[in-house]
């Protein structure tokens, strides 16, 4: 029977990687720093990752902690990132900037997208910053990147998921709109039938901490969620 949905999960060490590719992940989102939402990971990381699993892997592409409005020398430092992330045979970036007034830096955005190929983009939760989210759904359209990683604006995806819903079915086949931000094994089928939503992101975090060790209940936790 065909799978119902596709998971990402997010970690930050070689051994959660393994961890989540056995749980049954599809995808990985590879950050440093989860406890403050991810940043870009080293290359010794991406590397290491890389050789580790079979799954597809996208980097986090982040500079710093703190909002997403960005210098230009933080923009450079995204670009050289986005390059070593290509060089490491990444199979995608996440990213996101903002403008001062909350809206989507499409200009820049692009550019960021436009050098990242063959590379798709994630254009990841900074989104949830914006005040109108259909209009900033239109906006990350523009910029190329193919999918948006959202809360539809609320604590949580379940919160959001009327939001969620508008935004799929206003991204048709144009853009990926994926669900994350508290999603388990106890809420995931809730989203999904709320969301209308096919592709789900999850760190966990709700039922393990960033910092936990536990391999092995990273694992099961994943697998619960694969399952559902």
């Amino acid at each position: 029977m065909a799978k119902r949905f596709l998971l990402e999960i997010s970690v930050q060490t070689v051994e959660a990687a393994r961890a989540a590719e056995r749980g049954g992940a599809d995808r990985i989102e590879l950050c440093s720093d989860l406890s403050v939402g991810g940043l870009t990971p080293g290359a010794d990381l991406l590397r290491g990752v890389r050789e580790a699993v079979r799954i597809p892997i996208f980097s986090m592409i982040r500079p710093r902690a703190g909002d997403f409005v960005y210098s230009a020398t933080e923009w450079e430092k995204m670009k050289r990132a986005i390059t070593v992330a290509r060089d490491s045979c990444m199979n995608g970036v996440v990213l996101g900037i903002l403008c001062k007034d909350h809206r989507i830096d499409v200009e820049r955005t692009r550019e960021l997208v436009e050098m990242a190929r063959p590379l798709p983009v994630t254009f990841h939760r900074a989104v949830d910053e914006c005040g109108d989210l259909l209009q900033s759904l239109e906006e990350v359209v523009r910029t190329g990147a193919a999918r948006i990683l959202t809360s539809g604006g609320a604590k949580t995806a379940l919160e959001g998921a009327p939001t969620l819903r508008s935004l799929v079915e206003a991204a048709a086949d144009r853009v990926i709109v994926v669900p994350g931000a508290g999603i388990s094994a106890a809420n995931i089928a809730e989203v999904a039938r709320q969301t209308g939503a096919r592709e789900f992101h999850s760190g966990l975090s709700t039922v393990l901490p960033y910092s936990s060790r536990d391999y092995a209940r990273f694992e099961s936790e994943v697998r619960n969620l694969a399952r559902s």
